[in-house]
């Protein structure tokens, strides 16, 4: 089933009976470049041997468990805020940095560099975490996930494959695409012809993507405070920051969007999912998860016009405050209080 939300705007039709707005309460930022006190960091060893960072919040009396994975050369430091707000409706929340970024080590000599010889690696420790995960948890608590960017990427993987079985997922400005001016097929061929040659190789000099520095902020959020939340953070622990992807990942993130354009097991999926897009969004390319979207059985999917760059729960308040009470709507209908 495809579902327009109503939060996503006029173009949408009517209201929907659970619409509500969400207006997320104001967290100053000396608490969003704060560990919380009753929050833990803690180090989880894959089944080959490599330590990943990872991070428990729980909350009193939870609603169920929240498995909360960022994008490309993320930490969970960066999404705090968005934290506080899923453990404030209920949620204990987890987060995992990525093999390769954040606190979870280098898969590249060149530290600042984002690599990763295959996407299959962040698959196996996508499952083989989820599945420690839940033995952890009482048996009957409900369980949702989120994934941002990559992380929406490698969600729609695990669901794909059975590898997860959330009560729901949602996934926010999901890599099923890369924006590229030569378009996907061409550039894939590019980056696997580069792959080849130059693996670990920086794809570009630094940014999100070829261009100014100057524009990396642009292509994020348009809240400035929230933007340099990031760099606080990259100040205060500089093993944190990381740069561009390498030619194999480029690589592997063409291959792996247009390897899940196309394959028959993701109209067998029936975990819900919502799906947050920005349509003005200059990295992730909305229009493919759109076409994912409309072949789900259970989707709902909300749009954000220029008001939105790609981290959209990072945005300004206004476009987060509906980002969250979609999240909030979403998860409630799906995974009811017990």
């Amino acid at each position: 089933m495809f579902d327009s939300d109503p939060t996503s705007g006029p173009a949408s039709g009517p209201a929907r009976p659970h619409a509500r707005t969400t207006v997320a309460p104001i967290v100053p930022a000396a608490s969003r470049r704060a560990i919380p006190g009753d929050a833990r960091v803690s180090r989880w060893v894959a089944p080959d041997g490599w330590s990943l960072r990872r991070f428990d919040w729980p909350a009193p009396n939870a609603r169920g468990r929240f498995l909360f994975q960022a994008g490309r050369g993320d930490s969970f430091e960066k999404y705090l805020e968005t934290i506080a707000h899923l453990r404030s409706v209920g949620w204990s929340v987890t987060s995992l940095d990525w093999r390769g970024q954040g606190g979870s080590g280098r898969l590249s000599p060149d530290p600042y560099v984002g690599h990763v010889d295959d996407f299959a690696t962040y698959d196996a420790d996508l499952a083989g975490f989820w599945h420690q995960w839940r033995g952890e948890g009482d048996g009957g608590i409900p369980t949702a996930i989120l994934g941002h960017s990559m992380g929406g990427l490698m969600v729609m993987r695990a669901l794909t494959a059975g590898t997860i079985d959330p009560a729901a997922a949602i996934l926010v400005a999901p890599m099923l695409g890369l924006r590229s001016p030569l378009g996907a097929r061409l550039s894939g061929r590019i980056a696997r012809y580069m792959a080849r040659r130059a693996p670990i190789r920086a794809a570009w000099r630094q940014n999100e993507r070829p261009g100014p520095v100057a524009s990396r902020q642009r292509l994020l959020t348009h809240d400035a405070d929230r933007y340099h939340d990031e760099r606080w953070w990259h100040e205060a622990q500089p093993d944190l920051q990381l740069g561009p992807p390498s030619w194999t990942w480029l690589s592997e993130a063409f291959a792996g969007s247009a390897a899940l354009a196309c394959d028959p097991r993701v109209e067998t999926i029936a975990t819900p999912v919502l799906m947050l897009l920005a349509d003005a969004d200059k990295l992730v390319d909305p229009h493919a998860a759109v076409r994912i979207v409309e072949r789900l059985r259970d989707a709902r999917l909300v749009r954000f016009g220029p008001e939105s760059a790609h981290e959209i729960l990072r945005e300004s308040d206004a476009v987060r405050d509906r980002a969250l009470a979609a999240l909030d709507a979403f998860l409630d209908d799906t995974v009811p209080r017990r």
